[in-house]
């Protein structure tokens, strides 16, 4: 644990000492393993992991920029994806925030995107991305239908229909037009249960304006509320908005 944690940070002399068994005391053992123990609940703490890359990227940004200060806007948030439809939603929203900021006109041009990427494998003749080559992109994992992925977390939708949807969404929001839902909507939407018009607003912000610590149908979120042990999750309201009745 100690040896993972010295590729991140400077290791205490106290630590240093122990590690090359040069510690004397059982004092100096026991304060050495405290705070090895300390590093290794760290490392597993997502908070923790997020603190250490912000501050990270902030450092290179003001670097860059020749400036210092704060660099976020505020602290991350973790939200609970708890159904197949949650994850639709919020991979959506992620891969059109280019589309939606004005920094690209489709999902096929939209760099530093997963959807890009998807795309580009699923057509073997796309540009590459200004970021890097594909022999260095990260591998992603494959989109595929239930009936054929037999791990237990296995998604409800496939590659197609996510193009397919992310296309659809994608043009919608450069019409510029918030109010007029188009009657052309993917069918993956009625299979997974999204409501076409709740889910348009959610893709350009308009939705809550407090996010929700949970993402799923109000019957997974109430099911994750009880092993909780709480009667209240902030989210019901946007998902009984968002989600259609199962």
């Amino acid at each position: 644990m100690a040896t993972q944690w010295e590729k991140l940070y400077s290791l205490p002399l106290l630590v240093s000492r122990y590690l090359h068994y040069e510690t004397t005391t059982r004092v100096e053992n026991e304060e050495a393993e405290q705070i090895i123990e300390t590093w290794r609940n760290r490392l597993t703490d997502i908070s923790w992991f997020m603190r250490s890359l912000n501050e990270h990227l902030a450092r290179r940004a003001n670097e860059e920029d020749r400036c210092s200060g704060r660099f976020w806007e505020g602290r991350f948030k973790s939200q609970a994806l708890l159904d197949e439809a949650a994850v639709l939603t919020c991979m959506s929203y992620v891969d059109l925030n280019p589309v939606r900021a004005g920094m690209a006109e489709s999902p096929e041009v939209s760099d530093f995107t997963s959807i890009q990427q998807r795309i580009q494998q699923h057509t073997k003749s796309g540009a590459k991305s200004k970021s890097a080559t594909s022999e260095s992109l990260p591998t992603l994992v494959p989109l595929v239908k239930q009936s054929q992925d037999r791990h237990e977390n296995a998604i409800g939708f496939s590659l197609v229909d996510y193009l397919e949807l992310v296309d659809w969404a994608g043009r919608v929001i450069r019409e510029n037009k918030p109010g007029a839902i188009p009657d052309n909507a993917p069918p993956i939407l009625q299979r997974i249960g999204l409501e076409p018009g709740r889910y348009l607003e959610h893709l350009q912000g308009l939705a809550a304006t407090e996010k929700p610590t949970m993402f799923g149908h109000v019957k997974q979120i109430r099911r994750a509320a009880n092993s909780l042990g709480r009667s209240f999750i902030k989210g019901i309201g946007e998902a009984q908005r968002l989600y259609r009745p199962a």
